[in-house]
C-alpha cells in the first residue's frame, strides 16, 4: 500500500477483502462457458450485464447489431473528481467451432479450445480462460469489490467490455465486414461511453502506454489460366509458385523491418498469414492470380502510409529478384499505433500501484508486438494504459500458443484484480485538478 495516504489506503484494504479466489474462479468459469467469437458476442454481453445488475451495478449490454453487442456497467461518483475506464474485450481468437477452426489450429480440437470451463487445480483451461476472459473477469470483480466495499468516489468508476476487439474481418456468414479490429470499443465511444482516463486488462505484468498498430496487405501475384495437359504446349507461368517465393523474400524482410522499427516499447513484426488461389475442387487447372494476405504491425511513431510506402518499396525489389513475375498489392485495412504520455496522470497511478505490489521498481517489459483496443481509446483521446496477467508456465501440460490464451491461474487473477482496484481507488477518489485535469 506504499504511496497512498491513510485513508485510500483502508479503502483499498476495504475493497481487497471482496476479492476472492473462488469469486473469480466462479466468474471466469461462467465467461468461458458462453461463446463469444467476434462478431457474436451477443449472449456474453448479456451474461456480463445480469452479472453486474445482480451485484447491484447500474449496467446494461449495447447491441451493436443482432449478434454484436458491448456490455457496461457505472458506479457514479459525486462528479468532483475525475471518470475512469477498466476496460477489458470479450470475443475470442478462433471460434471454438471445428467446422470453422480446423485444421488452421491443428488436426482437432482439444478441450482447452472449446468453450467449456475445466478446472486444473489454480488453473482455469477453455476457450479465451486468459485471454480475453480471465482479465474481462478481473474488471467484473474489481467493480463489484470497490461497490461491495462502499469506496465513496469522486468520479465514475466505468467498466467496459468490448465486442470485436481481435485482430479479425467477419465470421462467413455475418451481415457486416467490421466486426472486429476495435469495432465495439469505436462504438462504445460513438455512443457517449467516455472518460478521462482508462485502463485496459490485456496479457502481460507490465504498465504499457505504447503498442503497435497494424497494417493489412493483400498482396497478388498474377500468371497464367492454363491447363495440365497443356502445360508443355501453352505459356505457363504458375501464380502458386510464384506466390510461394514472393511469401519467402517478404518472409526474409520482416526481420529486417522490425529492426529498423524497434524502439521504446515495440519491436512491431510482420507475417504472411494466408493464401488463396485456384479452385479446391479442381487440380487440373492453374489459376490466372494467387492472393496472399500480409499483417505488418506499426509502431506508435509510424503512420500507416509509411509504412504503405516501405512495403511497397520491398515489393518492388522482390520484383527486381524475380523478373518475369508480375506482384501487385494493396493496403486493406490499417489502425495506427498509438502512446500516451508516461508522466500522465493513469501511467503514473498504474506503476505505482505495480511497484507497491511487487516491492520493486517497475519492469518494463519491451519488443512487443500485440496490438488491442488501447489503440482506439488512444486514439479517440483517452490517455490508456494496459496491464494484465502474465502466460501460464507452470502447468501439468505443454503451453503453446493455443493453451496460453486459453489457460488462466485464479492467483495472477487476484493479483490483476488488486492492481485494478488500487488504481481505481487512487484515482477516483481525487479532484480533477490532482490528477492534471
Amino acid at each position: 500500500m506504499d504511496g497512498l495516504d491513510g485513508g485510500r489506503r483502508e479503502q483499498v484494504a476495504a475493497a481487497w477483502r471482496h476479492v476472492t479466489a473462488d469469486r473469480l474462479r466462479e466468474l471466469v468459469r461462467g465467461l468461458v462457458d458462453v461463446p463469444s467469437p467476434t462478431g457474436r458476442e451477443g449472449p456474453l454481453a448479456r451474461h456480463i450485464a445480469d452479472t453486474l445488475a445482480a451485484a447491484g451495478i447500474p449496467a446494461a449490454a449495447q447491441p451493436i447489431d443482432d449478434r454484436q453487442a458491448n456490455a457496461w456497467g457505472r458506479l457514479p461518483g459525486d462528479g468532483t473528481g475525475p471518470d475512469l475506464m477498466l476496460y477489458a474485450p470479450i470475443d475470442t481468437l478462433t471460434t471454438g467451432d471445428a467446422d470453422e477452426d480446423v485444421p488452421w489450429i491443428g488436426p482437432e480440437l482439444r478441450p482447452d479450445m472449446r468453450a467449456e470451463a475445466r478446472d486444473v487445480g489454480d488453473l482455469v483451461t477453455g476457450l479465451g480462460a486468459s485471454n480475453p476472459k480471465g482479465h474481462a473477469a478481473c474488471v467484473l470483480m474489481a467493480a463489484e469489490a470497490i461497490h461491495r466495499a462502499g469506496v465513496p468516489l469522486t468520479g465514475d468508476l466505468l467498466v467496459a467490455f468490448g465486442a470485436g476487439g481481435m485482430p479479425t474481418n467477419a465470421l462467413p456468414g455475418d451481415a457486416r465486414r467490421n466486426t472486429g479490429q476495435g469495432a465495439g470499443c469505436s462504438f462504445l465511444l460513438e455512443q457517449g461511453h467516455w472518460t478521462d482516463f482508462a485502463v485496459i486488462a490485456k496479457p502481460g505484468w507490465t504498465v504499457s502506454w505504447e503498442e503497435v498498430g497494424l497494417a493489412w496487405f493483400e498482396v497478388t501475384v498474377h500468371g497464367v489460366h492454363t491447363y495440365v495437359g497443356s502445360r508443355h504446349r501453352l505459356p505457363y507461368r504458375n501464380a502458386i509458385a510464384a506466390a510461394g517465393e514472393v511469401a519467402k523474400r517478404l518472409e526474409a524482410w520482416f526481420p529486417e523491418y522490425a529492426e529498423r522499427h524497434t524502439e521504446g516499447t515495440v519491436a512491431p513484426q510482420g507475417v504472411v498469414a494466408s493464401v488463396e488461389g485456384g479452385w479446391p475442387r479442381m487440380a487440373a487447372v492453374t489459376p490466372a492470380a494467387c492472393r496472399m494476405l500480409v499483417d505488418l504491425r506499426i509502431g506508435p511513431r509510424t503512420t500507416p502510409m509509411q509504412a504503405k510506402r516501405e512495403f511497397a518499396a520491398a515489393i518492388e525489389k522482390i520484383r527486381a529478384d524475380l523478373p518475369g513475375t508480375e506482384v501487385t498489392f494493396e493496403m486493406v485495412l490499417a489502425i495506427p499505433g498509438t502512446a500516451s504520455d508516461p508522466d500522465t496522470w493513469v501511467c503514473r497511478s498504474a506503476i505505482a500501484a505495480w511497484e507497491a505490489m511487487a516491492g520493486r521498481p517497475h519492469e518494463v517489459i519491451r519488443g512487443n508486438s500485440g496490438a488491442t483496443d488501447a489503440n482506439i481509446l488512444r486514439g479517440r483521446g483517452v490517455p490508456t494504459v494496459r496491464i494484465g496477467m502474465p502466460k501460464v508456465t507452470d502447468a501439468p501440460f505443454d503451453i503453446d500458443f493455443s493453451m496460453g490464451m486459453n489457460t488462466v491461474d485464479v492467483r495472477g487473477m487476484e493479483r490483476l484484480t488488486r492492481h485494478l482496484i488500487r488504481t481505481a481507488v487512487d484515482t477516483l477518489t481525487r479532484t480533477r485538478a490532482e490528477v492534471g485535469l
